[in-house]
């Protein structure tokens, strides 16, 4: 990137920051970004759950049932 193009995205980043233009500001990327973070990482162990749990159901089935 040029350090023209580089300035130009640094000042329209502060004029939204500032309230000045819209758009989003950068608490509210970084927020954004936390979020996405959080919502794979709890995809992810649900999909852990999900796998556990059918693997201990299988198992439970698998084993002879006695009183």
């Amino acid at each position: 990137m040029q350090p023209v193009q580089s300035l130009r995205i640094w000042i329209k980043q502060h004029e939204t920051d500032s309230g000045l233009r819209g758009g989003l500001t950068t608490a509210e990327r970084d927020r954004i970004k936390e979020l996405e973070r959080e919502n794979r990482q709890l995809r992810q162990a649900n999909e852990i759950l999900k796998k556990a749990s059918a693997y201990f159901a299988r198992a439970a089935l698998d084993r002879p049932f006695w009183k």
